[in-house]
């Protein structure tokens, strides 16, 4: 078997990466969706791709590794690794957690991720709204993430919350020393989604990036009687092509909350002195921005040997990005916590795909499917019909 062709279109707002072979069998690959400015970078990985077998994945990936980098710029070089594992498990007739070594669990644990509003407003009662909104959503998840700080808009609705210049934007680009009033609203509107909760659905927060070490500190100390899940990527984090390990320890040291980062972080090299240091308790990489399922895998495995979890990323990967992550979630070890469930970009996807499972979450978890490759199949002429003019071929 030879790659013929490695294609992207954007569909709906999604990127979605086909690579195509001699024999008739395709595999697909996701990357989030709100990036289709990287459709026309996944063009220059096909001369590296052409005539190779897709079945051989490092092989494959190995040609091209190198040319990606921390988020976004390795969701390219992610989503064709999906896509050949995509294409190996339906050449085999297996599904891709057999040829990662098989699946440990028959069910994986998700929490929100995609399903959830961004609140009405900043004050802790309108959190402990959007606790009594998670507790009610028919997926029964037993693990809840929110956005508090410099995620999400709080810092740009409290005035004075830090004391550097408060920029708008959905990218986080605030970092700053937080103000005694920044610290005590997260802590109180933190207090309000605890009690509003039920004891045993888990919270965890994504906080930042933005945060100082010494103010990372004082919150995690502050946050301690709720026993949170974590507090995500205080630092660094979400589009920040550094690590700062070093600074991350420094907290992590100080503190009984767990602190997570991880989610942009591109290929296991940027994650060892992560893990070897013992610098956060919890890693989320994405499989759509570490290198894909393979990357992802040894990634946790690693942290398993440091006594570090992991709750894989995944909020914006879509149908695809949900099947890749249930495959690879399977097999990781016990230090899998969750996986960030993703919801599609546009709702008609759940008619444009068939392999899901009906209800796709039911109370926190998703079954593992046993169909081959990455699980699902597309209604290729359904989609077809919501092709732009431009990607008018993909499907050819």
């Amino acid at each position: 078997m030879k790659i013929t062709d490695v294609k992207c279109a954007v569909i709906g707002g999604t990127p979605l990466v086909r690579v195509t072979t001699d024999e008739g069998i395709d595999g697909f690959g996701p990357i989030e969706s709100g990036k289709p400015f990287l459709a026309p970078v996944v063009g220059m990985y096909r001369e590296f791709l052409l005539g190779s077998d897709p079945t051989q994945v490092e092989r494959c990936v190995a040609r091209i590794r190198r040319f990606g980098s921390h988020k976004p710029w390795g969701a390219a070089v992610s989503a064709i690794e999906i896509a050949l594992w995509d294409i190996a498990g339906r050449a085999a007739g297996l599904p891709i957690h057999r040829l990662l070594g098989g699946k440990v669990r028959d069910r994986v644990r998700v929490y929100n991720g995609g399903v959830r509003t961004e609140p009405t407003g900043f004050e802790p009662e309108d959190y402990a709204q959007q606790m009594r909104e998670m507790m009610a959503a028919p997926e029964g998840f037993t693990l809840v993430k929110e956005g508090v700080a410099f995620h999400g808009f709080m810092n740009q609705h409290v005035p004075g919350f830090h004391y550097g210049e408060s920029r708008t934007g959905p990218r986080h680009p605030n970092r700053g020393v937080v103000s005694p009033r920044g610290l005590s609203h997260v802590v109180e509107c933190v207090a309000a989604m605890r009690e509003t909760l039920r004891p045993d659905i888990g919270l965890a927060l994504d906080a930042g990036p933005g945060y100082l070490p010494a103010d990372a500190i004082k919150l995690c100390r502050a946050l301690e009687p709720f026993d949170l899940a974590w507090v995500e990527d205080l630092i660094t984090g979400d589009y920040v092509p550094w690590v700062h390990a070093a600074q991350y320890r420094d907290v992590t040291q100080a503190t009984s909350t767990p602190t997570h980062t991880g989610e942009q972080i591109y290929l296991r090299h940027n994650f060892v002195e992560l893990l070897e240091t013992r610098a956060v308790r919890v890693i989320g990489p994405d499989p759509c921005d570490v290198g894909g399922l393979a990357e992802l895998k040894w990634v946790a495995e690693y942290a398993d040997l440091h006594g570090v979890a992991i709750a894989p990323h995944g909020v914006l990967d879509g149908v695809f990005g949900l099947a890749a992550l249930v495959q690879v979630s399977a097999t990781l070890p016990d230090n899998f916590i969750a996986f960030e469930y993703p919801v599609a970009a546009e709702p008609w996807w759940y008619d444009a795909v068939e392999g899901l499972p009906t209800p796709i979450v039911r109370d926190g978890f998703v079954d593992v499917g046993d169909r081959p490759g990455l699980g699902i199949e597309l209604d290729r002429d359904a989609l077809r019909a919501r092709l732009r003019p431009e990607d008018a071929d993909f499907l050819d």
